[in-house]
């Protein structure tokens, strides 16, 4: 039941998408542990679908800081059985997050309808896979890797790195095949990036969008919260939602949220305002 490629939920003006995030691992910063069970997962499914999450995001390998990978095989062990169950229970668009080939291919074929790539299809055959799969695909900006990534990063200007990094993935992407129209662009908040540098590309947002592509955002409960607020990471729900909003004024059309009933509430309602607003701009 499942959605693919052909019935990916539309990137309207106006309207945002909200993506749940589904993360079947033990050790994710925020809910790890929490749904490695296939039904603990297809209930909390359930619930973000009834939420308004338009996108599930699955996830079987922790990024989180300081996070040391695991083996396909292990990760398939975790996201398999779940997008499986899901796909045959909900009429939802699985995204499975990976930088995997092999677990691109297998999560696919399970029924997943979208890749979120950490790594931008930079690890071995992903980008080939991806070509062949025909899936929409996410590609995000991380310096280094999440073992180390948080170890003082240094730019000379983050909003520019991060945009010259994102328009040579997507050359690679078009170079091998991949249409335009099914990739997503995603700055990779938390990812190798300081409190600051978080702060200068959310303001900045706008500016790293290239070929017109959708921004997606993923600045749910992030430590630059914590830091700014010093708030524990299951606390931090309002100061998710502010960010989430200054996300899409500043150009985001698609957010990664662990909340998702908080912030497609208060989605919906500036959308609602705004809507004779939105109308004249883009008509």
């Amino acid at each position: 039941m499942s959605q693919h490629a052909d019935a990916f939920p539309p990137v309207e003006a106006g309207r945002t998408l909200i993506m749940g995030i589904l993360n079947a691992t033990p050790d994710s910063f925020s809910d790890g542990g929490l749904f490695r069970s296939v039904s603990a997962a297809v209930d909390h499914v359930a619930k973000m679908i009834d939420e308004g999450a338009d996108i599930i995001d699955v996830g079987g390998e922790s990024t989180r800081p300081g996070a040391s990978p695991v083996s396909a095989d292990e990760e398939m062990d975790r996201v398999i059985p779940v997008i499986e169950a899901v796909s045959q229970r909900f009429n939802v668009m699985l995204s499975i997050d990976t930088s995997k080939a092999i677990v691109m291919q297998s999560a696919v074929s399970a029924g997943a309808g979208m890749i979120n790539d950490v790594r931008a299809l930079t690890e071995r055959d992903a980008l080939q896979v991806a070509a062949e799969l025909t899936v929409p695909v996410c590609l995000m900006h991380m310096q280094g890797q999440p073992e180390s990534m948080q170890d003082k990063p240094v730019y000379d200007d983050v909003t520019v790195a991060v945009r010259e990094f994102l328009n040579q993935r997507v050359a690679a992407c078009v170079e091998v095949g991949i249409d335009m129209n099914r990739l997503i662009i995603d700055p990779g908040f938390g990812f190798g990036k300081t409190q600051q540098q978080n702060f200068k590309l959310l303001n900045e947002l706008e500016d790293i969008r290239i070929h017109g592509l959708p921004i997606l955002a993923g600045l749910s409960r992030k430590s630059m919260i914590g830091q700014t607020l010093g708030l524990d990471v299951n606390k931090r729900v309002y100061a998710s939602i502010a960010l989430a909003l200054l996300a899409v004024r500043n150009g985001a059309s698609i957010l990664r949220v662990h909340d998702v009933k908080e912030t497609s509430e208060a989605i919906r309602m500036i959308e609602a305002v705004t809507a004779d607003e939105q109308v004249r701009v883009y008509n």
